[in-house]
């Protein structure tokens, strides 16, 4: 028997259309977590918020040095918005596709495992091998190695901070 979406968001306690907005608001909340705790591992590096920067200067067609913090630590934090909604998006879809085995607490082990690793690896595959790349300048030229190891690392803690809160919060629906 072929699931649906409304079958896979029982699951997650979210039964109507309003729970099913409530499970997309709140994996949007974790991501935003996420980022925020992020922030640690990214203010203790050397090269700190460099990837915000660089991925602001890429939106905003200035060089890195150009970039307002504030904007920087805006788009980072947006960033974040977005990856939950992504994690929200790809949860749904792996979940319809595969048997319920286990749960994590509002949601199935499975799904969520991959949409995790998904979500921590579209985000360093997109800054690194992105935005990155299109900043260019000396800080591609002489730290890309350095910048991108940093990076995965950081991007490692919001992975992890997403694969805990997530199933701790849809507890909550």
């Amino acid at each position: 028997m072929s699931e649906t979406v409304t079958d896979v968001l029982g699951t997650a306690g979210a039964n109507t259309a309003g729970e099913f907005g409530a499970f997309v608001i709140l994996c949007a909340v974790c991501g935003l977590f996420g980022a925020v705790v992020m922030d640690v591992p990214m203010t203790r590096q050397e090269d700190g918020f460099t990837p915000a920067y660089v991925a602001t200067s890429v939106l905003s067609r200035s060089s890195p040095a150009e970039v307002a913090f504030g904007a920087a630590f805006a788009l980072h934090h947006l960033t974040g918005v977005l990856a939950g909604l992504l994690y929200a998006a790809l949860y749904l879809l792996v979940a319809v596709g595969v048997p319920d085995v286990a749960t994590v607490g509002g949601i199935r082990l499975l799904p969520h495992l991959v949409a995790t690793v998904l979500v921590a690896g579209f985000v360093y595959a997109f800054f690194a091998y992105l935005v990155f790349p299109r900043a260019g300048g000396w800080i591609y030229e002489e730290r890309a190695t350095a910048v991108s190891g940093r990076w995965l690392r950081s991007t490692a803690v919001f992975g992890s901070v997403l694969a805990l809160v997530v199933p701790a919060a849809t507890t909550l629906l």
